[in-house]
């Protein structure tokens, strides 16, 4: 019986540090509809500035909780700032811009924490008057976890005052009920929003706070919380701060006691439940339905145009070029060639099902990941080639997203992105978790093409051509009636419902045509590097295949290979460099606010003005 109630307790204790952290994050979405990455990135700061406002203060009572509440407030001002000069332009941006310009901002942080408190874990100080243990039932309970327990609900009390009972608090309402009409009412939204990301971030930042004397503290701490963080949020309602406080609580006892029966599934278990809720309760357990979609998922496009006559000469020069290189090229180079090559069609997989259909994927990485195990189990545990493993690749994927994507096409906007996050998160953990089949953490080794593609120039030669192969069938069924299809449901799905299309059909179609192109990428990758990792299924992969796609242009069909090269010779020389994070930030931000059509989209407008402007002259 003191045992049970000792983990009941501990899970309470974990479930309102988690809430802390989640409250925030669903404020800022409740009312700006900003997917805010970069969350966990403030709870870090957090622990990093009570961390050293704790050194300088005088040791004590008064000093380690006056160190928590300047670091709170001084991520309050952080938080407020990032809003100001980055993500007030974006709020009638995709989901995907808002997304990529938060990780960006992860990245920024990420290297500035490096920068001042260097690489090295710290373990901050024990809280004084609170560093000892009470015995319940028998059991040892830390005091701190006691505190912790009561401080939960006491912040939930103050932040529902001041929502409640506050004019503040009713403007903020009002926004996160319609947002529309409470502009119409002539709220002042910039001031709003601004002060919601304020209060938001407080709550991140004392989160963090209160996690020194709890936790090592280290630069990995950001991208630690943030998926749970998100997986409360979504359970709870997005905007619902008592809904954050249900489902922080639901986690908390899960994790407290699901290691008791099940340690192999407690990893996946919160995304299980946040699969299960979006499912049955997009809108999550306290949640309200939204009354107006509040940003674009999509930016119209002129209508698609075959290539002419000029367009395919030049693609066919590009091949040329491409097959020509190893005669001028060396191991490193071809390396790099053939990881270009993967991840133009890993974007290109991504970018059909987001520029073409209109649905956001914050979890393509699983689709990936699932065509390199694919492989890679062949290879272990039946001992076969490689043609078999190339073969299983897009199976396995297009499986996975089969499944996946039946759940997935019943939701849109963010909901649908968040259940794609949920369903990468699970099959991570799964890799993560299945030491006997997938290696666990340690892998799977040994994943060698034979003999006589072992030269890396003749495997480079066959990365080229399947690669080159699945772009171009990609390409063609985007112009195909089935593509047609796709854009028409993104533009105008009302319209595609009133003339008998079964556009829910064709959206689960193209999610496993995305998954089996996206398996063929994973399969060419794990032949390339011999090996295959849980990594390739995390959240910074399917990160990275967005900022290809943004990079390219999300509505072009060469953005994705023009934005897989770009990136991937960005990260391969700016990883060189000590602060190699911050720059590459700093370049996705210049991107998102400056070039939000990409390069290709960017190219394509500059010539078309040009032309505009000739055709203009000619007429004068």
């Amino acid at each position: 019986m003191g045992f049970y109630f000792a983990q009941f307790l501990t899970g309470l204790a974990s479930a309102s540090a988690l809430f802390l952290v989640a409250s925030g994050l669903s404020i800022i979405f409740g009312v700006t509809r900003i997917v805010n990455f970069a969350h966990g990135s403030l709870y870090m700061v957090g622990a990093y500035l009570a961390y050293s406002v704790v050194n300088w203060l005088p040791h004590g009572v008064f000093g380690f909780w006056a160190a928590v509440v300047i670091a709170a407030l001084a991520v309050g001002v952080l938080g407020a700032v990032v809003e100001f000069v980055l993500l007030r332009h974006l709020y009638r941006s995709p989901e995907l811009f808002q997304l990529v310009a938060t990780f960006g901002v992860v990245l920024v942080i990420q290297d500035a924490a490096l920068a001042i408190w260097g690489p090295e874990d710290i373990v901050g100080p024990r809280a004084p008057g609170l560093d000892s243990v009470v015995r319940i039932f028998g059991e040892p309970i830390p005091e701190y976890d006691l505190a912790l327990i009561v401080i939960g609900p006491t912040v939930l009390l103050a932040v529902w005052l001041v929502l409640n009972r506050t004019r503040w608090g009713t403007l903020v309402l009002a926004a996160t009920q319609d947002r529309e009409m409470a502009a119409a009412l002539g709220i002042n939204q910039t001031l709003l929003f601004t002060s919601v990301f304020f209060l938001g971030a407080f709550l991140a930042g004392l989160g963090g706070a209160l996690q020194i004397p709890r936790e090592t503290i280290s630069l990995l701490m950001d991208l630690n919380v943030i998926a749970e963080a998100f997986v409360v949020v979504v359970i709870g309602g997005m905007g619902s701060v008592p809904g954050a406080f249900l489902a922080a609580a639901i986690i908390g006892e899960l994790n407290a006691f699901g290691v008791l029966v099940f340690p192999q599934v407690t990893i996946v278990l919160a995304f299980l439940v946040m699969a299960v809720v979006l499912v049955l309760r997009p809108q999550g357990l306290l949640g309200r339905p939204e009354i107006h979609a509040h940003a674009p998922a999509h930016v119209r496009e002129a209508p698609l145009q075959p290539f002419g006559h000029r367009q395919r000469l030049a693609v066919a020069t590009v091949i040329v070029l491409l097959a020509a290189l190893p005669m001028v090229a060396g191991d490193f180079t071809l390396v790099l060639a053939t990881d270009i090559l993967v991840f133009a069609v890993f974007a290109a997989s991504l970018q059909f099902i987001m520029g073409t259909g209109g649905m956001v994927s914050f979890g393509h990485a699983a689709y990936f990941g699932l065509g390199a195990y694919g492989a890679a189990l062949v290879v272990k545990h039946l001992g076969g080639g490689m043609v078999s493993g190339l073969v299983a690749a897009p199976l396995a994927a297009g499986l996975g997203a089969l499944l996946f994507g039946w759940f997935c096409v019943r939701l849109s906007g963010v909901y649908l992105a968040m259940l794609t996050l949920a369903a990468a998160q699970i099959v991570w953990a799964t890799a993560f978790q299945w030491q006997e089949v997938t290696g666990g953490d340690d892998g799977i080794l040994g994943v060698w093409p034979p003999g006589w593609l072992a030269d890396r120039t003749a495997y480079y030669y066959l990365a080229l051509v399947v690669c080159c192969g699945a772009i171009l069938a990609l390409r063609r069924i985007v112009y195909a009636p089935f593509g047609y299809v796709l854009r028409g449901g993104r533009d105008a799905p009302l319209r595609m419902a009133a003339i008998g299309i079964d556009l829910r059909r064709h959206q689960w179609f193209a999610f496993v045509i995305a998954g089996v192109f996206a398996g063929i990428a994973g399969g060419i990758y794990v032949y390339s590097k011999g090996s295959v990792f849980p990594d390739e299924l995390a959240i910074p992969r399917s990160v990275n295949g967005l900022i290809m796609v943004l990079f390219g242009g999300i509505q072009t069909i060469l953005g994705p290979i023009v934005g897989a090269l770009t990136f991937t010779v960005l990260e391969d020389q700016l990883s060189r460099l000590e602060y190699w994070r911050a720059i590459l930030g700093a370049v996705i931000l210049f991107v998102v606010l400056i070039a939000p059509q990409g390069i290709v989209g960017g190219l394509a407008r500059l010539a078309d003005a040009v032309t505009d402007r000739s055709m203009r002259e000619a007429e004068r």
